[in-house]
């Protein structure tokens, strides 16, 4: 008797180990592992907001913000920084040393649709370095239903050319 209660425990563990893996809405596998590419799984047409973020929270604490994003059919570039020279952070609004919002021609928008080409987007997820100063990438396209936003760029090398894109555009600005 024992050893079919035994048994019968061990298959019912096993029945309910089985039944616990994450399902998305249509039945699907968790989202957890897929990765998509920008320009071959996610089109770069099909892109309408990316936020590229830093933070420093400690001694000469700063924020930076750029953000590509489309808005009744123009594409528009957003940059935010945040200072606190000999100060701890976290910075606000009040800290606000640069603003500025451009509207970018084609070509602008072709240079940043081609840095982007070739990242990897895939589903949020906490990590370790949460907490730390980032870049924090999330890009967002017509279709993602809230379930990939977090980006990552093919290289250390085109993140920096990304940045140096920015910075070009900030100075255009004046």
């Amino acid at each position: 008797m024992s050893r079919h209660i035994l048994l019968m425990t061990g298959l019912l563990l096993g029945l309910m180990l089985a039944g616990c893996g994450t399902r998305d809405e249509t039945g699907g596998a968790s989202l957890a592992g897929k990765e998509m590419i920008v320009g071959t799984d996610i089109a770069t047409d099909d892109i309408t907001d990316f936020y590229y973020t830093e933070e420093n929270i400690n001694y000469d604490a700063f924020f930076q913000r750029y953000r590509f994003y489309v808005e009744d059919g123009k594409h528009i570039f957003f940059h935010e920084t945040r200072e606190r020279k000999d100060d701890y952070g976290p910075c606000t609004e009040e800290d606000t040393t640069l603003i500025g919002t451009i509207e970018l021609d084609d070509e602008q928008w072709a240079q940043f649709c081609g840095l982007v080409s070739g990242g990897i987007v895939k589903a949020r997820e906490e990590s370790a370095d949460s907490g730390g100063s980032g870049p924090w990438l999330f890009l967002y396209w017509t279709g993602d239903e809230s379930k990939y936003q977090q980006f990552k760029f093919d290289s250390y090398g085109t993140e920096k050319k990304f940045v140096e894109f920015c910075l070009s555009l900030v100075s255009s600005e004046d």
